[in-house]
C-alpha cells in the first residue's frame, strides 16, 4: 500500500515538493484553501514573471541574509536548472538586461497551466478549498470549504507550504502559526516593502513621480542604484527593497532608521556645484533644473535641505550628493511583497524536518531566510520545496 503524502499550500514551495514526491510510489494530496493554486504566483507575475536571476551563482547566493543555510540548495536548483525546467513544460525562457529571468511571453498563467497539468498527470491529488484548521502529528483536520464539512485524515508525512504572512488575501495568512510552538517562529517582520516618511504638503505635487537614477545607502552599507518613486506615504521601488535589510537591521539596533542618497551619481561635488552656482540673470529655480533638478529631485531637496543652502553651491552640491532621510518606518506587512522571519533553522533538521514533531516538513517563505525581489525569492521557494520533498523521501524510506 502506498504511503500517503499531505502538502499544505499550492504555491511555488508546494508545487516543486509534490512533483519531487511524484517520481515514487506515493499517494499525494495537495490542500488548498483557496479555489485555485499559486494565487500569489500569479500576481507577481502580472507585470512580467520574474523568475530567476541569471548572476553568478556565488553572487546569486549572497543576496540572502541566510547565506550558508540556503546556499547548498540554490546552487543545486539554480537559474539555470530553472530555465531547463521552464523548457521542459514548453515555456521558453527569456534573460533580459538587467540579468532578470522571465518567461518569454512574461505571464506566469501559461507556466503555470503547463506545471499542475504535468503535475496532475503524475496522480497528484489537488483538493481545493480546503482549509487545514489543525495540525496533530500525523494528522490533519481539513475544513471542506465548499461543503462546510469537517475531516480528519492521517499521514505518513506532511509538508507545509504556508507561505508567510503578507497578501493574505491571496491564501497566505499565517494561520499556521497556531500550529507551531512560539519559539520556533522568529516574528515576521515586512520585507520588499515602501518606507514611510511624513512629507509636507508641498510635496503632494510629485506623488507618483520617479527620482530618476539615483544611488541609495544605509549607514557603511553597499551602495545601489536605480529609481525610486516618491509616495504619498514616503518612497518605493526595487532600489529601496535593495536596502531593506540594512534598513530592517538599523531599527532593531537603534529604533530608527535613515536612508542616504546621492541624487546625481554620475556628477562630482565638484561637477555639481559649478552647475549650481547662482546668476543674477536667472531664477534659482531655472539654475537648479538646468543643472538636472527639475521635478521630483527639486521638491526633495527643497523638502530636506535647508533653505539657508540653497544659494550656496558648494554646500548645496554636497547636501544633494549625500542626502539623509529619516524615515519613519516600513509599510504594513500586508503590503510587502515578503517577509522576513519565519520558522527559525534551528527547530528544523538539514532536511527540512521539524524536530519536535518528524512527520512535519517546511519549505518556501514559511522558513526564516530573506532576499530582495529580482528572482531570489522565487528560486529559494523552488529550491526549498525540492530540498523539503527529498527529505521527505529519505524518511519515508528510512520508516
Amino acid at each position: 500500500m502506498s504511503k500517503r503524502i499531505a502538502i499544505v499550500g499550492a504555491g511555488p514551495a508546494g508545487l516543486m515538493a509534490a512533483e519531487v514526491l511524484s517520481q515514487f510510489d506515493y499517494e499525494l494530496h495537495v490542500y488548498e484553501q483557496k479555489p485555485s493554486a499559486a494565487r500569489k504566483f500569479l500576481m507577481a507575475g502580472k507585470t512580467g514573471l520574474n523568475i530567476s536571476h541569471a548572476e553568478p551563482v556565488e553572487q546569486f547566493v549572497q543576496r540572502y541574509d541566510q547565506v550558508d543555510w540556503l546556499s547548498p540548495w540554490v546552487k543545486q536548483w539554480d537559474a539555470v536548472w530553472i530555465q531547463n525546467w521552464m523548457q521542459e513544460l514548453g515555456i521558453e525562457p527569456y534573460i533580459g538586461s538587467s540579468g532578470r529571468v522571465f518567461p518569454t511571453e512574461m505571464k506566469a498563467a501559461p507556466l503555470l497551466r503547463a506545471w499542475l497539468k504535468r503535475l496532475a498527470s503524475h496522480g497528484i491529488q489537488f483538493h481545493y478549498r480546503h482549509k487545514v484548521s489543525r495540525l496533530h502529528q500525523q494528522q490533519l483536520e481539513l475544513h471542506d470549504l465548499k461543503n462546510n464539512e469537517l475531516r480528519t485524515e492521517k499521514f505518513d508525512a506532511i509538508i507545509l507550504a504556508c507561505g508567510a504572512i503578507s497578501w493574505s488575501e491571496l491564501g497566505s495568512d499565517g494561520a499556521w502559526q497556531a500550529w507551531l510552538k512560539p519559539d520556533e517562529i522568529e516574528v515576521f517582520q515586512a520585507s520588499n516593502a515602501g518606507v514611510e516618511y511624513p512629507w509636507s504638503k508641498f510635496m503632494q505635487p510629485v506623488f507618483g513621480q520617479p527620482l530618476k537614477r539615483v544611488e541609495a545607502w544605509v549607514g557603511q552599507g553597499e551602495k545601489t542604484m536605480g529609481d525610486i518613486v516618491i509616495s504619498h506615504y514616503g518612497l518605493e521601488s526595487g532600489l529601496i527593497y535593495k536596502q531593506g535589510r540594512g534598513l530592517g537591521e538599523q531599527l532593531k539596533q537603534s529604533q530608527q532608521m535613515q536612508l542616504s542618497l546621492d541624487l546625481f551619481p554620475d556628477q562630482s561635488v565638484g561637477q555639481l556645484a559649478k552647475k549650481l552656482q547662482p546668476t543674477k540673470k536667472q531664477s534659482l529655480s531655472n539654475v537648479w533644473r538646468k543643472a538636472g533638478l527639475d521635478g521630483a529631485k527639486a521638491a526633495l531637496v527643497r523638502e530636506l535641505v535647508a533653505k539657508t543652502w540653497w544659494q550656496d553651491a558648494a554646500e548645496l552640491a554636497k547636501q544633494i550628493k549625500h542626502l539623509t532621510i529619516p524615515l519613519t518606518g516600513f509599510r504594513p506587512i500586508e503590503e510587502a511583497i515578503s517577509c522576513a522571519g519565519g520558522v527559525k533553522r534551528e527547530v528544523l533538521s538539514e532536511q527540512l524536518q521539524l524536530k519536535s514533531n518528524p512527520y512535519v516538513f517546511l519549505c518556501g517563505e514559511m522558513l526564516d531566510w530573506d532576499a530582495p525581489t529580482g528572482g531570489y525569492l522565487l528560486t529559494a521557494c523552488f529550491a526549498t520545496g525540492r530540498a523539503a520533498g527529498q527529505g521527505v523521501h529519505q524518511f519515508l524510506k528510512a520508516s
